[in-house]
């Protein structure tokens, strides 16, 4: 088997496990799991000295970092479906994934620690409340996109798609809620893959591009919140 992919599915390795199932790649997985000190023996330093998953091993090629890894598959294995043929949809492709890193993950994190994952005596609810604020404006953004294209590239879906919803699945059902977008984009093939239920109402700063990413399944299947449990047994 040429291709490894070293993590577990809590972690930001679930949207490299999701781009390999999605590319129909056959794969190992190493299941190298942070929370009890894998990540920083001598033997997982040497292949990522950050001491972070996820990291591959694409048949001797060594590449870490989760949304380079992900660009990477796609445009080895995807090019025409994942991967956009056209060097501006390339550029729009990366576009996408480095905004999801850098306007989205840290909010969506800080709410979820604080939410849920920290013991209740460490939560901090008024630094939830702060960072789903911050939510606000790029999920604007977001709406804005899907306001003129079925997904973030176009009509189909694509590895921009798939990186911005693998953090935006960490965000689990909006506290505050909104009517969804009308118009709402082919999912993927995997997991998460279906119509995304947002409760209707009112919002400030639409979550209705939260529901949208998610598309809805070419099954056509109900799909409601995953949890971090189940969106492993999907793509493992």
């Amino acid at each position: 088997m040429a291709l490894k992919i070293y993590g577990v599915a809590r972690s930001r390795a679930f949207r490299t496990l999701w781009m390999a199932k999605e590319l129909g790649l056959d794969y190992e997985h190493v299941k190298v799991d942070f929370a009890t000190g894998a990540t920083r023996t001598p033997a997982h330093l040497a292949l990522n000295p950050n001491g972070q998953v996820p990291v591959i091993d694409d048949n001797g090629f060594v590449l870490w970092e989760s949304m380079a890894i992900n660009l990477y598959l796609a445009k080895k294995y995807g090019v025409g479906t994942l991967y956009p043929t056209r060097l501006e949809d390339e550029a729009r492709a990366w576009q996408w994934s480095f905004w999801g890193m850098t306007e989205v993950e840290r909010p969506v994190l800080t709410a979820l620690f604080n939410r849920t994952i920290l013991p209740e005596d460490k939560r901090d609810a008024a630094a939830a409340d702060d960072a789903e604020k911050q939510l606000a404006q790029p999920l604007r953004v977001l709406d804005g996109a899907f306001g003129r294209d079925a997904n973030l590239l176009g009509d189909n879906f694509t590895v921009a798609d798939l990186n911005v919803a693998s953090i935006l699945a960490w965000r689990g059902r909006p506290r505050s809620t909104c009517r969804p977008s009308r118009k709402l984009p082919i999912g993927s093939k995997t997991a998460p893959s279906a119509r995304r239920h947002v409760p209707p109402g009112s919002c400030s700063g639409s979550r209705a591009g939260y529901a949208a990413i998610f598309g809805r399944s070419r099954k056509k299947d109900a799909f409601s919140r995953p949890s971090a449990q189940a969106r492993a047994k999907i793509i493992m």
